[in-house]
């Protein structure tokens, strides 16, 4: 019987009242369901917009470059397979259109840029490279020399000195050739990032992923030692370097604990800091590269504030830009946003300019309209009253540089010229 009745009510026709009750039902289930999963799909296209208005912001806050990757290039100029010369071929159109008679490498490192600029300039006679780590100094010097020597008329005068560049002044007067004082030099380049030989040496402290002593001094004959800032600064001042040099935003929290840790001892090596850092660092924030990330900014605090760096590259970028000569050129290349920021104002309050490009002096627009037209990479300048901004948006390296060279994607290059 109760087969019969299923039957039957599957073989009758549907009424309107029954219609009508369904599709009730179905506008009801519909609408629920909608309730219930459009604030997921709120959230996700709102994410979604939020990381393209972002990436967009980016794109306008900068100028990447388009030129072509030459990794065979690069690779010449590098002294291993795990370093290259960041932004090679940028930092060569800087300076092709000028006749660069003398040029100063303030940050030598293994040579890498200035070896390509010796080999580009055959009219260059005097080239200053300086480096305050006397390990790259001496790799730097036995490179530049080799270079010099496969030159045909050998006419290029070569100094090397283990100076810092804050002390670029006294460095060439230390020269002792009167042709590279009083503002004759032509080309002055900065490159701000670290070498691997320093960051992959474990006994200099630089590195996250090794173990060895909190040293991180550029310079092996300073005092000053990371080991001394976590163990010895006031308490305040401890945070103030997290705070100010690291903008880490747990900053509070770290602090506490690295002076509760001197309670036992204190921190000594790279190991005891990340330990520190692991258990500090919330279980939520991304695992692995959450505590990572947080002791790449206290690493990068520490070693800002053992070299005192910021500072030390305001004070430098007055004096480079004091050493050049008519028409010569600064450039930079910076790897954090801290850096950036003193490098572009500091740009700015020294041809006192602003970042309107109008500019009433009808004679300097002229010269950086003249400029613009014959080389390609320059697309926004601003005028001073003493110099030119040749890059009012940085250049950062290509996607194919960023793909292929992990440590060039922070990379960022601003130029000055005198007027």
């Amino acid at each position: 019987m109760a087969m019969l009745y299923k039957i039957s009510l599957l073989s009758l026709s549907p009424t309107p009242i029954l219609l009508n009750r369904l599709q009730n039902l179905t506008s009801l289930s519909c609408s629920s369901f909608s309730t219930v999963n459009s604030p997921i799909r709120s959230s996700a296209t709102s994410t979604k917009k939020q990381k393209q208005k972002s990436a967009l912001a980016k794109e306008k806050r900068r100028t990447r470059s388009d030129k072509d990757f030459d990794m065979d290039a690069v690779m010449d100029r590098s002294e291993s397979r795990h370093h290259f010369p960041v932004m090679l071929a940028e930092v060569l159109d800087v300076f092709s259109n000028l006749s660069l008679t003398s040029f100063v490498d303030c940050t030598l490192g293994a040579a890498g840029h200035s070896s390509a600029v010796i080999n580009g300039h055959a009219e260059l006679k005097y080239f200053v490279g300086m480096d305050v780590d006397p390990v790259a100094h001496n790799m730097a010097q036995a490179r530049i020399n080799s270079v010099v020597e496969k030159q045909l008329d050998g006419g290029v005068k070569v100094f090397t000195l283990l100076r810092n560049f804050r002390h670029i002044k006294s460095a060439l007067r230390e020269t002792g050739d009167e042709r590279l004082v009083d503002g004759s030099i032509d080309g002055i380049l900065m490159d701000l990032g670290m070498s691997s030989m320093q960051v992959d040496n474990p006994q200099r402290g630089f590195s996250v992923l090794a173990d060895g002593p909190l040293d991180m001094r550029m310079d092996p004959q300073a005092s000053l030692k990371a080991e001394d800032i976590l163990n010895s600064w006031p308490e305040s001042e401890v945070g103030r370097v997290l705070r100010d040099f690291g903008e880490e935003s747990n900053w509070r929290n770290l602090q506490k604990k690295i002076v509760q840790a001197r309670l036992d001892g204190g921190l000594h090596s790279t190991t005891d800091l990340l330990n520190l850092i692991r258990r500090v660092t919330p279980a939520m924030k991304g695992g692995r590269q959450g505590w990572i990330k947080t002791a790449t900014r206290v690493f990068q605090a520490l070693r800002i504030a053992v070299n005192d760096e910021l500072k030390t590259l305001e004070d430098s970028l007055y004096s480079c830009f004091d050493c050049l000569s008519p028409g010569g050129r600064l450039a930079v290349i910076s790897f954090h946003s801290l850096e950036d920021r003193i490098v572009k104002q500091t740009f700015l309050d020294i041809i006192k300019g602003s970042e309107d490009e109008s500019c009433d002096n009808s004679d300097l627009r002229k010269v950086s309209d003249e400029i613009k037209e014959k080389e390609a990479w320059i697309k926004h300048v601003i005028n001073g009253s003493n110099g030119i901004i040749l890059t009012k948006r940085p250049i950062t390296p290509s996607a194919e540089e960023e793909k292929l060279n992990r440590r060039s994607r922070s990379a960022k290059l601003r130029v000055i010229q005198k007027v």
